[in-house]
């Protein structure tokens, strides 16, 4: 049996980007992109186990489909996409704060209602963080779904669930580095990131960002982009930027990256949203 409701955002919603962006980062078996219809389909999380849910963007509002007839599994999906989506964010006011500045005041005009997507599970962003450094989203994504595949969990839907930590920390090394085709190094990152949350790392928004930021960093194989990347799309801060991040650089006209943080301060305190503004501007061409 499944449940229908409507998530309204709290303002305008920028529709086409951000089924974009839930569409280019689909982890390959774990989750289904429809990009046509603009729907996404995966399994979230809740206290009873893994549910499917489909979310469909819509011009003004988020459809959501869950397969759960728990009133309380599917308020915690619902309470999970929200989040997930940003949906409760005020984007008028981040588009005021932007409004008069050279760069932002144009794109954030173009598109209103743009949202800083996050992840709806915290250690497959981190791992999805490590498999995309210095190389495509769609590589990244790839990777993903080999990992997903040789160590997820099939579900009955047909979709798999992203690997637990413990799988992902226990796991042969030159195994996993030959049934995902990454580099040893890179292997070892995603092991090591693994392993600390299975120690007792957790990226929770309502941490202590710069001690988690200094855990993180603690981690071998973890550089201040995938730090910073995670504070944007995980611990969902507001002002969390990416100095480093190639792509955000080439929109701001390529500063370096001392630059790119100097100029990043006229942008406080919504920095995560000019980084999105950024990356969409760069990367999407519709509306």
């Amino acid at each position: 049996m499944s449940r229908t409701a409507i998530l309204t955002p709290n303002g305008a919603l920028a529709a086409g980007p951000m089924a974009a962006i839930l569409a280019n980062h689909a982890i390959p078996g774990c989750e289904i992109a429809e990009r046509s219809g603009r729907s996404h389909t995966r399994l979230l999380p809740t206290p009873g186990g893994p549910r499917r849910i489909t979310v469909t963007i819509r011009a003004d509002d988020v459809e959501l489909i869950a397969d759960t007839d728990d009133d309380d599994e599917f308020a915690h999906l619902t309470r999970t996409t929200r989040r997930w989506l940003d949906l409760d964010t005020d984007t008028a006011a981040v588009e005021r704060a932007f409004d008069a500045d050279p760069l932002l005041g144009p794109l954030v005009r173009r598109r209103p209602g743009l949202r800083a997507v996050g992840y709806p599970d915290a250690f497959e962003a981190a791992v999805m963080t490590v498999l995309g450094q210095q190389v495509s989203v769609a590589a990244g994504g790839t990777f993903g779904g080999r990992l997903a595949a040789a160590y997820g969990e099939p579900s009955p839907c047909g979709l798999t669930l992203f690997p637990t930590p413990r799988f992902v920390a226990d796991a042969q090394h030159e195994e996993l580095r030959a049934a995902v085709g990454v580099t040893r190094t890179r292997a070892a990152t995603v092991q090591n990131v693994a392993r600390a949350v299975v120690d007792g790392l957790t990226l929770d928004p309502e941490a202590d960002h710069p001690r988690l930021r200094r855990e993180l960093l603690a981690i071998p194989g973890i550089g201040p982009w995938s730090a910073d990347y995670l504070a944007v799309r995980v611990l969902r801060d507001p002002d969390a930027f990416t100095p480093g991040d190639l792509v955000a650089r080439r929109a701001m006209g390529n500063p370096s990256i001392r630059d790119a943080e100097t100029l990043s301060q006229a942008w406080r305190p919504y920095r995560a949203y000019a980084l999105f503004h950024l990356w969409t501007a760069a990367t999407y061409d519709g509306p």
